[in-house]
């Protein structure tokens, strides 16, 4: 039975819930790129089925900052997803402050596990820097999920180096997430 991977796309292509902004890019724009990067690159793989948060560029989930984050859990709950990841930009108001991070509820859970295997491949790939793995409880998207769930910062929108990535290299992301996801499982390619 193939694993059931729900991909949320962070934030809304405009008004509530909208993303970064850096260097004339958008993270809404690249997250949505890269979760369906992600989900073609899942659903081509037997082992797997995908669904994401956003299917196309203008969906917009929600009426509020809350609630936009209640329907994306709702969507994996109810799935019921395996396993969640949520894709974001992240963004600093020193442009110098650069790097990968993934975020999970709790440490040494199969979130935690999972992390360790995206992080690396994705720092391996794109050569960004390795800001480490990070608990944090109070992320929505981490606490309400069933299922292990990972937040991935991909790179920082408001670094120019970073941005040149996120700009060009939007598959490079995805592709390392599903190679974290092959390593995780033990998977070969």
């Amino acid at each position: 039975m193939a694993i059931k991977i729900f991909i949320d796309q962070g934030h809304n292509p405009s008004g509530i819930n909208a993303g970064a902004e850096g260097f004339g890019l958008r993270e809404q724009d690249i997250t949505y790129q890269v979760g369906i990067y992600l989900a073609n690159i899942l659903n081509a793989d037997s082992r797997f089925v995908a669904r994401t948060s956003r299917p196309i560029p203008t969906a917009s989930l929600g009426y509020s900052n809350t609630s936009s984050l209640a329907e994306r859990v709702r969507l994996a709950n109810s799935w019921p997803a395996n396993y969640f990841i949520s894709i974001h930009c992240n963004a600093n108001e020193n442009p110098a402050i650069n790097g990968t991070e993934c975020y999970v509820y709790a440490n040494y859970t199969q979130s935690y596990y999972l992390a360790e295997r995206i992080l690396p491949s994705i720092v391996g790939r794109l050569g960004t820097k390795n800001n480490g793995l990070r608990v944090n409880p109070s992320l929505y998207v981490l606490r309400r999920t069933n299922m292990p769930s990972v937040l991935v910062e991909l790179a920082y929108i408001s670094n120019y180096a970073d941005s040149q990535k996120l700009s060009t290299r939007q598959y490079d992301f995805a592709y390392a997430i599903y190679q974290g996801l092959l390593n995780y499982f033990g998977f070969t390619r």
